[in-house]
């Protein structure tokens, strides 16, 4: 059987414009969208006192109530009206409703607000979440990851070797990678050959030019932004000193004091490339690319970053076995080519390759999906530390930039 969607993720961007808001599946017949309803804390940086979770007081209701909640990033997941979704297939196929949020601009925020929740053993009306390498870590790290039942999750084995270990979770007992992508820079292209009589940015010095002052943004991801930052000053994101975080950190503030930096953003920089407002953005693979054809994304000459964000099922999940059967059923591999066809990043499951070959072969080769190992090597994972440290790293960060 051969899928062909008529309206892509990228088609769905450039007709519809990105905006600031989320795109509904509710339009789609492929579920619920919802804002799921939570106990809101302040947003910010998470301290490292941490309140490790009591006992969650909380029943898995999945055999009584045919539903999972599942939070996930803006334009993460296929969405159509006119053909099949995957998340139509699955409660088509298993009878389970999937009320389904794209709430999540920033891991820390998210955590932030469920946080009161998590640490009282409360439900956050979520059964899914889907978060960076940090914030997975940060959620085992503090016991608000519930281990997984690998029986329900028996595709499991189809995860791509290279990500089946994780330092922030050996042998992957806690969570599953949903994509894996790059860290570069994207850009508006007319804007940019306007200003800079270029069709491309390939390092820092182009992105700093002056002619582009208070019109780039940078992550608000700390490992994302400080990552280009090592790189471009010499230094090994994937292994590098206090002093030298410190050296490139106090590069980017005052690229920020001297007024280069417009904002720093979450998953919104897409909006300020597609309005102008923003000319070029250190940005995510998928999202730049898949703007169309007036926007380009590259990984810089002093390299780039590796990722792979993660689906995880809180330690308060009210339909954890429902959540279960949500994992395997993405990494089926003919379901995992349909969904990167549509959210256009690299694919962590095996066997997707051959199945893209019947879904949509010019993508087959398409290296920002299936990488070469060229591409590779022009890019490393951010330094693993402990959790700790890690917090350490990332309140310095938002001090930083946020002041």
């Amino acid at each position: 059987m051969t899928w062909r969607t008529s309206i892509s993720r990228r088609n769905l961007l450039v007709a519809g414009g990105v905006g600031a808001g989320a795109a509904t599946l509710a339009a789609c017949g492929a579920g619920t969208t919802s804002n799921a309803p939570t106990t809101a804390t302040p947003s910010g940086t998470p301290s490292d006192d941490v309140t490790p979770s009591p006992e969650p007081s909380v029943t898995d209701l999945s055999e009584s109530e045919k539903v999972v909640y599942f939070s996930n990033w803006p334009q993460y997941i296929d969405v159509s009206k006119k053909n099949p979704t995957t998340l139509g297939d699955f409660i088509s196929s298993t009878g389970i409703d999937v009320v389904y949020t794209d709430d999540i601009n920033d891991s820390n925020e998210f955590f932030a607000k469920v946080r009161t929740n998590l640490e009282q053993g409360r439900s956050i009306d979520r059964d899914i979440v889907v978060l960076t390498e940090e914030g997975v870590q940060l959620f085992i790290a503090s016991g608000f990851a519930a281990p997984l039942n690998k029986e329900l999750i028996p595709n499991w084995v189809n995860l791509l070797p290279s990500l089946k270990e994780a330092p922030f979770d050996p042998g992957r007992e806690y969570s599953l990678p949903w994509q894996s992508g790059f860290t570069g820079i994207g850009w508006n292209t007319p804007l940019l050959e306007r200003e800079l009589g270029v069709k491309k940015i390939t390092s820092f010095d182009q992105f700093f030019d002056p002619k582009l002052k208070g019109r780039v943004t940078i992550l608000s991801e700390m490992t994302d932004s400080m990552g280009l930052m090592l790189n471009w000053l010499g230094f090994d994101m994937a292994n590098f000193t206090q002093q030298e975080f410190d050296q490139a950190l106090e590069v980017l503030v005052q690229k920020v004091d001297e007024g280069f930096i417009r904002q720093v953003t979450g998953n919104d920089y897409i909006a300020a490339l597609d309005s102008g407002d923003a000319i070029a953005s250190i940005g995510w693979s998928g999202d730049v690319l898949a703007l169309g054809k007036k926007f380009g994304f590259a990984i810089p000459d002093s390299g780039g970053m590796l990722w792979a964000d993660s689906m995880l099922i809180p330690s308060v999940a009210t339909h954890k076995a429902n959540a279960e059967r949500l994992m395997n059923y993405y990494y089926d591999p003919v379901v995992a080519a349909r969904l990167v066809e549509w959210v256009q990043y690299v694919c962590p499951v095996e066997g997707a390759k051959e199945a893209m070959e019947q879904i949509d072969p010019d993508l087959v080769d398409d290296k920002w999906i299936f990488p070469t190992p060229e591409l590779l090597a022009t890019v490393s994972e951010f330094m693993t530390t402990d959790l700790e440290t890690s917090l350490a790293y990332d309140r310095q960060f938002q001090k930083a930039v946020n002041t």
